[in-house]
């Protein structure tokens, strides 16, 4: 079956995702995707891993019944929580999942001292700590929950007194005194002037959308699906995402040539 034309199911527990997509398009903008927010049920790091995994697994149902080629789980948290229940279920798809971004954070220089934001569920999971575990003689790592960014985000809330008094309360102690910061979750991006406002500008922020993107891409060109037809693609919303537009709108959160369906 010809699958180049189908579309690639993008899911997260609400906006963060668009980050994630964002990077997907400056690298595959001949595809069609189809993109799932939860944000009826979000935030997701506040919940249990059995309350995230089971929204997880239905909403990616939804998503492979659009006739999806890949998925993409754009979210740290479902990630930790579901992802190896997705591969299993479904392994003739790529499924690609998120990971904070370590890896390029420890790099940035020797022995940087590292500042880790995300979910309470991404930074307590296995996944994360088996990824410190691999990193942690090379640099100083430093966990910091910022589970209440999110609903900033979801807000369409970037920049502004509010969001500043926020992450002043939550960062202030980091001001110039971290070498980088990864950014763990995947709505943290689009509240990156606000960050480097608190932390400082000189802090490096890293965040795993790009990686992500380069992976699905060669997932797809190994298993042949991916659309060469050189015209650009389209992004469709999933239905219970529409309230949520005027807020894409407004932040910006996609290119501007993006042709939304």
């Amino acid at each position: 079956m010809n699958k180049e034309n189908n579309p690639i199911g993008v899911f997260d527990s609400g906006l963060g995702g668009l980050s994630t997509l964002r990077e997907c398009l400056k690298i595959m903008p001949n595809e069609n995707y189809i993109y799932f927010g939860d944000s009826k049920n979000a935030p997701y790091g506040i919940k249990t891993v059995e309350e995230v995994r089971s929204l997880t697994l239905k909403n990616i149902e939804l998503l492979v019944k659009e006739n999806a080629k890949a998925i993409v789980v754009a979210c740290n948290t479902a990630t930790s929580a579901a992802i190896l229940d997705l591969r299993k279920e479904y392994k003739d798809i790529p499924v690609i999942g998120m990971e904070p971004a370590l890896k390029p954070a420890v790099n940035f220089k020797k022995n940087p001292k590292v500042l880790v934001l995300a979910t309470d569920m991404t930074l307590k999971e296995e996944k994360f700590h088996n990824l410190m575990e691999e990193y942690k003689d090379r640099a100083e790592i430093i966990k910091r929950p910022l589970t209440g960014l999110v609903e900033f985000i979801e807000r369409g809330d970037f920049l502004g007194e509010e969001i500043e008094a926020y992450l002043e309360k939550e960062l202030g102690e980091y001001k110039e005194k971290v070498d980088c910061a990864v950014l763990g979750c995947t709505h943290f991006p689009f509240a990156k002037d606000a960050i480097s406002l608190v932390l400082g500008k000189e802090v490096k922020l890293f965040d795993g959308a790009e990686g992500t993107a380069k992976q699905l891409y060669n997932k797809l060109q190994e298993a042949g699906t991916l659309n060469l037809s050189g015209k650009r693609g389209s992004v469709r919303f999933y239905k219970s995402f529409k309230e949520q537009m005027e807020v894409i709108k407004r932040g910006k959160f996609l290119p501007e040539e993006t042709n939304i369906l």
